[in-house]
């Protein structure tokens, strides 16, 4: 039977681990299962709970550090120095996985060794509604190679995983190392390219793979979006370099994420003109960084948009909201080519709407 080791860091979601906890143990037949919940200092009296469910349980083990040492430390600590099954899971404390899920990864992994990490989709909720009620009848795989899957991340900039429903070998995790603390928000991001420079990407068709909860607290909420851009650049940067030094050829890659970053910043500033928050917004720091990643930003066709937006100022703009066409609109005709690796992602987007990121993560 196949292993997986489950690491949970906490920080102040004491309230939340034992629902994540059961999904783990209690709804995943078929696999060999044990958790690590490493409570990071909680001020909350969240590592009491942790250890109350690791006593409870043998198949549990709970750390409680004495000093806060940051997330990504303590995500390193247990996938570096405490997971040694077949196969790994990072998993937020407020999020859940599906009913078999690891079981319907693991199936995949267990049939490709040369996949390095297999995922599907992440269903979202919000904090406090009942669970969507999840696929759980997978409809096959998908495998790519991992310079397949990059040049797609590459051209969308960014992963389209939010976490919890990403299984990786464990043996890959190990050979790539830890998550980069230079990147508090988009580590994960980076990893999955990571790994993909490494090994090929699966993906389960049809099902739904975990849930991904979205509350006040959710640590994506905490950044701005010049802030999030910089890290999204240097997260793609990082693995140019790191295929540059093994000699691939990455001048189109980086033409590709680098046009595409810009293209992100130029659409974050011509939407705030669209939402009423262009006064809240910092468009001008969108704009400086879309100069400061492609050079022929100003040409591009959502610059003229957003110039007319400026023009005619937030007020105006506001009026004129109900007749001109959305900055959205315009996302969708420039991505729908590009936007999903199959047809499989597509018609899953249209099964759950309304529940696709745009955000890098």
């Amino acid at each position: 039977m196949s292993s997986v080791s489950v690491v949970i860091p906490c920080y102040r979601y004491g309230h939340y681990l034992e629902p994540a906890v059961a999904s783990v143990l209690d709804a995943q037949p078929g696999v060999d299962v044990k958790v690590l919940i490493i409570d990071d200092a909680s001020p909350d009296g969240s590592g009491e709970i942790a250890t109350a469910i690791a006593t409870a349980d043998p198949r549990v083990e709970a750390v409680v550090h004495p000093t806060n040492r940051g997330h990504i430390a303590t995500y390193n600590e247990g996938l570096l120095d405490w997971a040694d099954s077949t196969y790994s899971v990072l998993m937020s404390a407020d999020d859940l996985l599906t009913p078999g899920s690891l079981r319907r990864a693991v199936d995949l992994l267990d049939a490709h060794p040369g996949v390095g990490f297999a995922y599907g989709y992440a269903v979202r909720f919000r904090d406090g509604e009942p669970l969507p009620l999840p696929r759980t009848e997978p409809r096959g795989w998908s495998v790519w190679s991992g310079s397949d899957w990059l040049d797609r991340r590459f051209r969308l900039a960014r992963s389209g995983i939010s976490s919890p429903e990403v299984v990786v070998r464990t043996e890959v995790q190990q050979q790539v190392g830890g998550y980069d603390a230079r990147l508090p928000h988009l580590a994960d991001t980076q990893m999955w390219m990571r790994l993909a420079s490494r090994a090929d990407v699966g993906y389960v068709r049809g099902v739904d793979q975990a849930w991904y909860r979205q509350h006040a607290d959710n640590m994506s909420l905490g950044y701005d979006e010049v802030a999030e851009l910089r890290q999204g650049r240097v997260a793609f940067d990082s693995i140019i370099q790191t295929l540059a030094d093994e000699g691939v050829d990455v001048s189109r890659m980086a033409r590709l994420v680098h046009r595409k970053l810009a293209w992100e910043a130029l659409f974050a500033a011509t939407r705030a003109y669209d939402e009423g928050r262009a006064g809240d917004a910092p468009v001008d720091g969108l704009v400086a960084f879309a100069r400061e990643c492609w050079p022929h930003a100003d040409r591009m066709p959502i610059a003229h948009t957003l110039r007319l937006r400026r023009l005619v100022g937030p007020r105006a703009m506001a009026a004129l909201a109900p007749v001109v066409p959305p900055a959205r609109g315009v996302r969708f005709l420039v991505e729908s080519r590009d936007r999903y690796d199959t047809t499989w992602e597509a018609v899953e987007a249209l099964a759950r709407p309304g529940r696709q990121s745009v955000r890098f993560a």
